[in-house]
């Protein structure tokens, strides 16, 4: 278990991406980083007055071992298995699934005119301007491609209609500490203000 607000020494130079402008950069061996969140297969670390974005194949980086690789991959595709691969996509400033947090405005999957599956998926940002928005397109990109029997995947980011706190889920709200009666946040995040 990842305990946040950890603070670890670099073990060696690693890749990263700035928070939220999206740029990629190298955080030297050494640097003393607080990992703010460890969240689906990526890490939010904070350093030097910034924060970045660590993928959790430099997880030994930090001094943690990387996530579990799958022993076995389900045989069958499902539906079930697409929502379940982007639950586990992270908004790196926001400990919540981008599912939870209502940025997936639509999920649609048909046959492959070559066999198997593809899956089109139009996703929003919680604010236009996100420097991340090319990383988490990727993300979701890559996760899905993984899955049995997906050909293709195509993702379109989006901001028709604009995001609103409204769109997460009630779990995401109480997590976030969203007041349920008054709709308005109470929360420390304050990009969703």
């Amino acid at each position: 278990m990842i305990i946040t607000n950890q603070t670890v020494a670099l073990k060696r130079d690693c890749a990263a991406i700035a928070i939220p402008a999206g740029t990629h950069q190298v955080l030297s061996a050494g640097t003393t980083v607080r990992i703010t969140q460890a969240a689906g297969t990526s890490y939010t670390v904070s350093a030097n007055g910034m924060l970045y974005r660590i993928e959790g194949t430099d997880a030994d980086a930090l001094g943690l071992s990387g996530p579990a690789a799958e022993t076995h991959t389900p045989p069958t595709f499902s539906e079930r298995m697409v929502w379940d691969q982007l639950k586990t996509v992270y908004d790196p400033e926001i400990p919540v699934n981008i599912v939870d947090l209502g940025l997936i405005y639509s999920c649609d999957i048909a046959d492959h005119e070559q066999g198997g599956k593809k899956i089109d998926v139009a996703m929003s940002l919680t604010a236009p301007g996100c420097g991340m928005s090319d990383v988490l397109k990727a993300d979701v990109e890559k996760k899905l491609a993984r899955l049995p029997e997906v050909k293709e995947v195509r993702v379109q980011v989006v901001f028709d209609p604009p995001w609103s706190p409204g769109r997460m889920s009630e779990a995401a709200k109480l997590q976030l500490g969203f007041d349920l009666d008054y709709g308005g946040p109470q929360s420390a995040f304050p990009i969703l203000r």
